[in-house]
């Protein structure tokens, strides 16, 4: 499409008529991400130069220009995150600190009770949930549809002698199947996957398994389109707190994942994968879903977004 045709679009997406367009460095990567969004990877490309050109010391400008320039040089499959890059940022920046104060808030509940049972959803390769278990935990249960991580999973829970229940599924289906009798429901940085339709029969359904559900999630501002320049604005500015964190790795980090993951919030063409909301609205799902003395208090203020815990429950059952 020519340039025209993505200015055009600009103020259809809410920029103010009245202004002019295409000197500003923000003009300049707005534009790319709606070429990159109409899959114009050359045009894309050229116009994150510009604006790296004209705020050579933005770091998301610049990032985005190397980034870009190898997708239309190499294609997007070939340069899609990769498992070094994850590994180097999930374990390094802020989410040192930020799955530290996760782990503590798990334990924190868990040392509410006596004894209990636990069931973990999402676990991945259990980050957050290895450093927190405690011994009064006499139930173990972890759900993880992905065979890669679970396989890690257990071997980890293996190596440090707990025993687990392992259900290698989707959340969804671990509710249907289920029969219940958990203390704790637990889910760390992993709902906001579900489809918000899908949300409220599993929230339901939980309530039915367990004494108490415990969400960790971001609060994440809610914006009307994928383009709407204040949504533009909002990640533009939380990527350059997050790709501060990571300066010393010859950008790793930044090409390897953070570039993907950002490039891709804007990608027309990709099934939608995350669906994060203002962490009001987890309340008032927890909420509408039955759980009673529901509880919010943020955890840590992480780049992106602050992490808050959300806890609900029915009946206590705690000491």
């Amino acid at each position: 499409m020519s340039l025209e045709q993505l200015w055009d679009e600009y103020r259809e997406h809410g920029y103010r008529a009245d202004q002019p367009i295409g000197v500003e460095p923000l003009d300049q990567f707005y534009a790319a991400l709606l070429a990159f969004g109409h899959q114009d990877l050359a045009r894309a490309a050229e116009l994150a130069r510009q604006a790296a050109m004209s705020a050579p010391d933005d770091r998301v400008f610049t990032e985005a220009a190397t980034y870009l320039d190898r997708v239309a040089s190499q294609g997007k499959h070939n340069v899609y995150v990769s498992g070094d890059a994850f590994a180097a940022f999930i374990g390094g920046g802020g989410n040192v600190p930020l799955y530290v104060a996760t782990s503590a808030a798990l334990r924190a509940a868990y040392d509410e009770y006596e004894q209990l049972d636990v069931v973990d959803i999402g676990t991945g390769n259990g980050h957050a949930l290895l450093p927190a278990l405690t011994p009064t935990i006499n139930r173990l249960g972890v759900v993880e549809p992905s065979a890669a991580l679970l396989t890690e999973l257990r071997a980890r829970l293996d190596a440090s002698g707990r025993s687990s229940e392992a259900f290698a599924g989707t959340a969804q289906e671990f509710a249907r199947q289920e029969s219940g009798g958990w203390t704790i429901i637990q889910a760390t940085y992993s709902l906001h996957s579900i489809p918000p339709e899908e949300r409220p029969e599993l929230l339901h359904r939980l309530r039915d398994l367990g004494q108490r559900l415990v969400i960790v999630e971001f609060d994440v501002p809610e914006f009307a389109a994928m383009y709407d320049p204040a949504r533009v604005r909002d990640i533009l500015g939380r990527y350059q707190r997050g790709l501060a964190e990571y300066t010393d790795d010859g950008g790793l980090v930044a090409q390897g994942f953070l570039m993907p993951v950002l490039l891709g919030y804007f990608d027309q063409t990709a099934a939608r994968t995350t669906y994060e909301q203002p962490i009001a609205a987890w309340a008032e799902q927890v909420r509408a879903a039955g759980f009673t003395a529901v509880d919010v208090r943020p955890i840590y203020d992480y780049w992106w977004a602050t992490a808050w815990l959300v806890s609900g429950s029915g009946i206590s059952q705690a000491r």
